[in-house]
């Protein structure tokens, strides 16, 4: 199996170059030449055998240049119950008559980038050997609060490693600055940025293709990797949990093999959807995917016109880790679905970069609407929805849940589709407690109330037990607090790796 670049299909390596390199030279994302397809047998036989033998099946078809054995090192060492809080390492909660919640925060981060972010380090290291590198790799990753936590808990201490963190300041909840300023590890460093998860973003793709801060690394043996969903070592650990999902629904019997489903999912950056389209693709029968975006619904315009424009005004919401207005892995939907021209994709991409606008064609607007369906939901929307499952199944969500499930059920009502619909939990409501509160019991916390004061009054409410990880922090000391301007990331970076 090698792997082409959306920008230039002649460019051809192996899984371990693609997840050592993390983005292409030209500027654009690694995916494999080809789907691998699974038969329906296949894929209901995965239901009766645990999910790190689950993932290692999946892994084998994308990740031809590693042994048997390899993989199987890789996963048996990410989904354990060391690392997750249950032996399934994924829960589904059938919450109502044909809805069911895929809860993917039960790693150490409580959010559904540890289902990627606690395999990675491991993916990556084999991956450096396969391929002879000697240097120490810097992780550079810009974050909306999720992935930054899950990316410095999987890589503090790994040898032959650094790992750098941009997150807005103003940009993510309490509890996640908290998570990541008080971050140990002699290999880490984490930085706010006076900004977007754009900024942050933009400026850390920008980072990868400078030559000057290449150079700089060439020279202190060192070389660049991404812990962002930019990776294809991100991306591929996501499709597991879809295909795992569909196959313990037809072993619960609560779908016949080769049924139909939807699969609905807040999503910011298009990673966690992609991979759910990319499941379909090998196999997993898929009715509709649900984009659920926040007041920053660019994605749902795009689904709806063809047109995606980021030259809008941008919303600090309540489900901060959807709050971008560019969304890299589209780019990856959108060259599998324009047959892989490279060009295209390209011209795309660079009026994106020049105009902040692009529009696609007919014929991918016509596959779009076929496949997806977008919708928004704004602040209040999403506190009405955490509520009415509160009231109704005694079932807390989070603000980025909230907001697939609002989605779905605008979609349910304008279609009548009543088909069996999986959504994705991202994130343990713990995370962003004061919004979860103020939306069950309808009134502001005061604002001098601490985050250990918020997750005591959340386990009153909602009767979850509290993360560990979480209650942990009350104890630990901030470690990280420098803010930085959005032009000044590079600077940063010489000073973190002089150091």
């Amino acid at each position: 199996m090698y792997y082409n670049s959306t920008r230039n299909s002649g460019v051809k390596i192996t899984a371990a170059e693609a997840i050592v390199q993390g983005i292409s030279l030209d500027g654009g994302l690694f995916l494999p030449c080809k789907i691998p397809a699974l038969s329906m047998e296949k894929i209901a036989g995965l239901g009766d055998i645990r999910y790190s033998k689950r993932a290692a099946f999946i892994f084998s078809k994308y990740l031809t240049d590693f042994t048997e054995e390899e993989i199987r090192y890789c996963t048996e060492s990410a989904y354990n119950d060391k690392s997750f809080d249950s032996e399934n390492i994924v829960e589904m909660e059938n919450i109502a008559e044909g809805v069911y919640l895929l809860e993917l925060w039960r790693g150490p981060t409580c959010a559904f980038k540890d289902m990627a972010l606690q395999i990675l380090p491991y993916l990556l290291s084999v991956s450096a050997k396969k391929i002879n590198i000697n240097k120490e790799i810097v992780i550079l990753t810009a974050t909306s609060g999720d992935t930054g936590k899950a990316a410095l808990d999987g890589f503090k201490d790994v040898d032959g490693t650094k790992i750098i963190v941009f997150y807005p300041d103003e940009g993510v909840s309490a509890i996640q600055k908290l998570q990541m300023t008080t971050q140990d590890g002699d290999n880490v460093a984490v930085c706010g940025v006076r900004g977007n998860f754009d900024d942050c973003q933009s400026g850390v793709k920008a980072l990868f293709t400078d030559l000057e801060v290449n150079k700089l690394l060439e020279e202190k043996g060192m070389v660049f990797s991404s812990a962002n969903s930019i990776n294809w070592g991100r991306l591929l650990p996501q499709i597991v949990y879809y295909v795992s999902s569909y196959a313990l629904l037809v072993k619960n019997g609560d779908i016949k093999a080769g049924e139909k489903i939807n699969i609905a999912v807040p999503t910011g950056n298009f990673g966690n959807i992609l991979a759910a389209y990319l499941a379909m693709e090998m196999g997993i029968p898929v009715n509709k995917f649900i984009c659920a975006s926040n007041k920053n619904n660019v994605l749902t315009d795009f689904i709806k016109t063809g047109v995606y424009d980021k030259n809008r005004e941008f919303f600090t919401t309540l489900s901060p880790s959807m709050d971008i207005l560019i969304s890299s892995n589209l780019e990856r939907l959108l060259y599998i679905m324009c047959g892989r021209d490279d060009t295209l994709v390209k011209e795309w991409f660079d009026k994106l970069a020049k105009d902040g606008r692009y529009e696609v064609t007919d014929t991918l607007k016509a596959k779009l609407a076929e496949s997806f369906y977008g919708g928004f939901c704004d602040d209040e929307q999403t506190k009405e929805t955490i509520k009415e499952i509160y009231d109704k199944y005694s079932y807390t969500l989070d603000t980025h849940t909230a907001a697939a499930v609002r989605v779905y059920e605008d979609y349910k009502a304008e279609t009548g589709d009543c088909l069996k619909t999986v959504i994705a939990s991202t994130a343990s409501p713990y995370k962003f407690g004061n919004s979860v509160i103020e939306a069950i019991t309808s009134e502001p916390l005061p604002a001098a109330t601490d985050e250990f004061a918020v997750i005591d009054k959340l386990f009153k409410l909602s009767g979850m037990s509290v993360p560990q990880s979480l209650s942990e922090l009350k104890n630990k000391k901030v470690r990280f607090d420098t803010v930085i301007g959005k032009d000044e990331l590079q600077a940063y970076v010489f000073k973190t790796i002089n150091s």
